[in-house]
């Protein structure tokens, strides 16, 4: 029985993998007859007559391969004429500085001579200061004659000579933020009058100041003046702004405003202060400075400035035994009141004698003459909170020392004497000579000083 058992099992067993063997065939038959005959479908198709139209349905459109639709092509962009570019004049003297971030927009040459003057118009998008700074210091640089700054704070016109050539650079703030700034160059004969170049258009010009009445002359009459005069009063532009007239005047009278009509020429005193708008030299600063502080202290001897000898080691190197104002600029050099390689407060062995006196400078120079002590400690958080200057982190740091210290000294402080209420320092800026002259007018602290005036009613009182 278990032999019968066994077999039946097994013949059952063979029975389920035949059956599953049996599936597995017939499917793999079923699929060979639809491929063969899809095969023969597809054969049938192509021998057929349908079968062509049925190639043709899919196949590329033969317009297309030989004429492509045409890609859209966006308009050409409008060209630039180059031809319209405005270039400067052919003849235009390469002695004139060119301010490297301005775009030239207009050339205007009147009749179109040469001899005329030529008056171009540039557009950048630097501050008006940045201009102004820039051809202040590039004319003295380049040994130009500045004979006239501009009246109010970077508006009006800088004006230079060098021998033949008049320069005239008219300057203009502009009225919108973020707005270019046009300014103007004009230049001519030097024998011509170069007239002041016409604002730019986006600022109104600003009036004049009133100028200084001028000494009585024996002799004159109220006669037209001569077109030798005119031209002298206009190229001398002595204009000096009503706040700084009495200054002006009373250190004209004291005979401290000697200025040189050419280089090498002798010292002329005037009854006025000539060029007051021109920018002061360090040189003519330097020459003031001690000759104001010695006649202002004539009386007190402990307080002048000594006037250095030909025995002197010069303490500069651009400033020889020589050189007309060696005897003032090495007095202070010696004495400490201005840096030098005596001092040690700097390396530079070079003094500069022709550049533009800034204002940073003037104060540095000026204060110690004042408290006739050393400079306090100082930094330019200091500065600030006490003149609130908005650019105090432009001012050299041993200037900034010069300028806490005069802010100490209340009404009398040169800065309010001078420019009176700022909140913009500008220590790069030159300053004028009616500028230089202000600062000049009152040495020493409150209720320790004394003023040109005090020292021309002393003078009187003794002759």
């Amino acid at each position: 029985m278990l032999h019968l058992t066994f077999t039946q099992r097994r013949g059952s067993d063979r029975g389920r993998s035949n059956a599953k063997i049996s599936k597995t065939q017939i499917l793999a038959a079923v699929n060979t007859w639809l491929s063969i005959g899809l095969l023969l479908s597809v054969t049938a198709c192509a021998n057929s007559p349908n079968s062509k139209a049925l190639e043709e349905s899919f196949a590329a459109d033969p317009r297309l391969q030989e004429t492509p639709l045409p890609v859209p092509v966006p308009p050409p962009a409008t060209a630039v004429d180059n031809s319209t570019t405005v270039k400067l004049p052919a003849d235009f003297p390469t002695e004139i500085p060119l301010y490297p971030n301005a775009q030239l927009l207009a050339v205007d040459r009147p009749d179109g001579s040469s001899e005329k003057n030529v008056r171009l118009r540039w557009e950048t998008k630097d501050p008006v200061n940045s201009i102004q700074n820039f051809y202040a210091t590039e004319f003295a640089r380049r040994n130009w004659e500045i004979t006239s700054t501009p009246a109010t704070e970077s508006q009006g016109s800088l004006v230079a000579k060098r021998d033949n050539l008049r320069v005239s650079v008219s300057l203009s703030p502009t009225q919108k933020v973020g707005s270019p700034t046009e300014f103007g160059i004009e230049y001519g004969n030097n024998n011509e009058e170069v007239a002041a170049s016409p604002q730019p258009n986006n600022s109104a010009s600003s009036p004049s100041p009133s100028p200084l009445p001028n000494a009585p002359n024996s002799g004159e009459t109220s006669a037209t003046p001569s077109p030798s005069a005119k031209a002298e009063t206009a190229e001398e532009n002595s204009q000096i702004p009503q706040q700084l007239q009495e200054y002006a005047a009373d250190l004209a009278q004291l005979g401290v405003l000697k200025v040189r009509s050419k280089p090498g020429a002798d010292l002329e005193a005037a009854s006025t202060l000539p060029e007051p708008n021109k920018a002061i030299t360090r040189r003519e600063y330097a020459r003031w400075l001690v000759a104001a502080n010695n006649q202002i202290f004539a009386s007190r001897q402990a307080k002048q400035i000594r006037l250095a000898t030909e025995s002197s080691e010069p303490a500069f190197s651009d400033v020889t035994k020589t050189d007309p104002d060696f005897p003032a600029i090495q007095g202070l050099a010696e004495a400490g009141l201005i840096p030098s390689s005596l001092s040690g407060q700097t390396k530079d062995v070079k003094f500069r004698p022709d550049a533009p006196l800034t204002r940073e400078t003037m104060i540095f120079w000026k204060i110690p003459l004042d408290t006739r002590q050393i400079l306090p400690a100082a930094n330019i958080e200091a500065v600030k909170d006490k003149w609130g200057f908005q650019d105090a982190s432009k001012i050299d740091s041993q200037a900034s020392r010069a300028i806490l210290a005069d802010f100490n000294n209340g009404d009398l402080a040169n800065i309010r004497r001078v420019f009176g209420f700022t909140t913009l320092f500008q220590p790069k800026k030159s300053v004028t000579r009616a500028e230089a002259a202000a600062s000049l007018w009152y040495f020493g602290v409150q209720g320790e000083g004394l003023s040109a005036r005090d020292a021309q009613e002393a003078k009187s009182q003794t002759n």
